[in-house]
């Protein structure tokens, strides 16, 4: 055993960067020493405490509103109940794309930043209403700013005057800023990525088109991103990927406008893991494949037992309604 002022000093810092960690998750980044690895991050439970809410701690934990609500059905977001467990769902299979600069990914309203060929960072993050669509398609960061003025576009000063309510010309920065303390403009004329003076809105379809982060995170993205980072925008309610060897299936709620995945979610979501199937053959777990596919929660499940047999044709009985 360590004894004096040093011992002292370094039992000291290792509890001051343990409450940092758990304050700052947002921080987290994921190595990618293996090409093949496409699933990052596990899943674990806390305890909520006394005054906690749903909200709280998805946010302590980097996780957007509809994630932590999709995770723990029946949980009361402004009460849960104290002492009580609740699942972080913080394990991502990784988007199908080009792993490169910047990926947003609608349906799970999840960022992922890649860092480099073998680190990704990922937050999440609120989109655009049905009515304010966030567009598919590349784009590319063309400027970065600090404490930002928001100029209302005219739709959304036709929109607030339908309510009876007026916008100004030019918001300054401040506490009443919607964008925050950082923006990144993207060359779609009129969108960004951003912060907010509402950080419990973060993980839901509320923005007019823009991507918005938590404080803390655009905080972070801001410092580490550089002009012409490319940025892909994409729509993959179902995702699947590989961790030593097993196979994981990943389901979210598609967007509204999604209308091939909301009609048939089950057919939509095997072609997408027989794609994958075509490269690496393994035999599923049907029950699994299922209930992903009907809790669509977000929360990866294993799907795949390890064989060099041919996986299951489309039609077997286990995917039939």
């Amino acid at each position: 055993m360590c004894s004096g002022a040093g011992c002292w000093w370094r039992r000291r810092m290792a509890l001051i960067l343990l409450a940092l960690a758990s304050v700052w998750a947002g921080a987290t980044t994921y190595p990618l020493d293996d090409p093949d690895t496409d699933v990052i991050g596990s899943t674990y439970r806390v305890s909520v405490k006394e005054s906690e809410t749903l909200l709280d701690i998805a946010r302590k934990h980097d996780v957007g509103q509809e994630e932590i609500l999709l995770a723990n059905p029946g949980v009361d977001r402004w009460l849960p109940k104290q002492r009580s467990d609740i699942l972080i769902p913080a394990q991502y299979v990784l988007p199908a794309a080009e792993r490169k600069g910047l990926i947003l990914n609608l349906p799970e309203m999840r960022i992922y930043y890649f860092r480099s060929a073998d680190e990704v960072q990922t937050y999440p993050a609120s989109i655009g209403r049905m009515d304010w669509k966030t567009p598919l398609g590349k784009a590319r960061i063309v400027r970065k700013q600090k404490s930002p003025a928001w100029h209302p576009p005219e739709s959304v000063k036709k929109e607030a005057a339908v309510k009876g309510e007026t916008v100004p010309d030019v918001v300054p920065p401040g506490p009443d800023n919607p964008l925050g303390e950082y923006a990144l403009r993207l060359n779609l004329p009129g969108y960004l990525i951003h912060g907010t003076n509402k950080p419990y809105g973060v993980g839901m379809r509320v923005t007019h088109g823009c991507v918005r982060l938590l404080p803390e995170d655009i905080e972070v993205l801001f410092r580490e991103v550089k002009v012409n980072t490319p940025v892909q925008i994409l729509n993959q309610p179902v995702k699947v990927g590989w961790l030593n060897d097993v196979l994981y299936l990943e389901v979210h709620p598609p967007i509204e406008e999604h209308f091939e995945a909301r009609e048939d979610m089950l057919r939509y979501a095997l072609e997408v893991i027989y794609q994958e199937l075509e490269k690496h053959p393994a035999i599923l777990i049907g029950q699994n494949v299922r209930r992903a596919i009907e809790e669509q929660n977000g929360v990866p499940v294993v799907i795949s037992k390890v064989t060099d047999e041919p996986p299951m044709p489309i039609t077997n009985p286990l995917f039939r309604r």
